[in-house]
């Protein structure tokens, strides 16, 4: 029997499998086709490839600080340099910006790389059995573990849980906000020296010009474009029926702003989060339920940013070592 099962593999997921894996039998299950939750990487073409949720990595905490450091120097990730343009004129936080050396999921493919994981694998039911977890898949395939950690959006832990956790913790109010983000692709044009910008504006937030990772060279120009938290949450609930309809709107707005003409797309897609982020910090880091051998842990405990999903990993983990419960 698998020691901890895990759903989920974003940093959370990743984090907190890692440091488990180092003394107990570890598997993973997610319902994407990869690791790294909202760190995930579109595929273009080729090499071509678009971070089409989290952009970057700019470390606060010491601790995390000190764990980024460590993976730039396995050659991990690399600092982001160049230009990143901010016409909110909020004041500017000096802080390093980190991406994935190939893609911005190399951290969490870094952390799981030698742990079991199944992906396209959507949990679709759990059930605590005396002292063990029955885990239930789409295909209707089951596992047996004796502990069970879901590094899910709120919204989704109490969909699937919420018989197993006290009243204290589904009175939470979690401010989930979602994201909608465009990936465009430009036919042979100029680069310009822009990482990213961040837009005063009422449809979109930010955009990334992926060339500037240098991960890739191309005359083709990639863009990625998020939207801002009005827009995303008007449309979250309505895109995918008319995909084409949306995509335009924003392209069309990022060709007023920028003068990035879309009739020179030849690549275009539209991207969905419905539980990107949460804005506002719970009172706690992160949940170990002793009675049901539970544990819960991800960014939404603490804040939005990947930051936020490795401190809550390493939260549990501390809740792990002293619980007394049987492993």
């Amino acid at each position: 029997m698998i020691d901890y099962c895990i759903v989920g593999s974003g940093i959370a997921g990743s984090t907190i499998a890692n440091l488990l894996s180092k003394k107990y039998s570890v598997e993973i299950f997610d319902k994407a086709r990869g690791p790294g939750g909202r760190a995930s990487n579109r595929r273009y073409k080729n090499n071509l490839s678009f971070d089409h949720g989290l952009q970057y990595i700019s470390p606060n905490s010491n601790k995390f600080k000190k764990f980024l450091l460590d993976l730039e120097k396995k050659n991990i990730i690399k600092e982001w340099l160049g230009n990143h343009l901010d016409f909110n004129l909020k004041k500017k936080i000096n802080s390093k910006k980190y991406i994935g050396k190939k893609a911005n999921n190399d951290v969490c493919k870094y952390l799981i790389k030698d742990i079991k994981s199944n992906f396209i694998s959507l949990v679709t039911n759990i059930k605590f059995n005396s002292d063990y977890w029955i885990i239930t898949l789409n295909n209707k395939d089951k596992f047996y573990c004796k502990n069970l950690i879901l590094t899910c959006p709120f919204p989704q832990l109490v969909k699937m849980s919420s018989k197993y956790l006290s009243k204290r913790i589904l009175k939470l109010k979690p401010q989930m906000l979602p994201n909608i983000t465009v990936m465009a692709v430009y036919k042979k044009s100029k680069q310009v020296p822009i990482n990213t910008i961040k837009f005063n504006d009422q449809i979109i937030a930010w955009a990334s010009q992926e060339n500037t990772k240098n991960r890739f060279k191309s005359n083709q120009i990639l863009w990625t474009i998020q939207c801002t938290e009005k827009f995303s949450n008007k449309i979250i609930n309505l895109f995918k029926r008319n995909k084409k309809k949306y995509e335009l709107q924003v392209l069309q707005r990022f060709e007023k702003l920028t003068g990035y003409e879309a009739k020179n797309i030849v690549f275009q897609n539209i991207h969905g989060w419905k539980y990107a982020f949460n804005m506002k910090s719970t009172n706690i880091n992160s949940l170990w339920l002793n009675k049901y051998n539970l544990g819960i842990c991800a960014d939404w405990f603490k804040g939005p940013k990947a930051e936020d999903a490795w401190l809550s990993a390493n939260s549990l983990y501390k809740s792990i070592k002293k619980s007394p419960a049987k492993r």
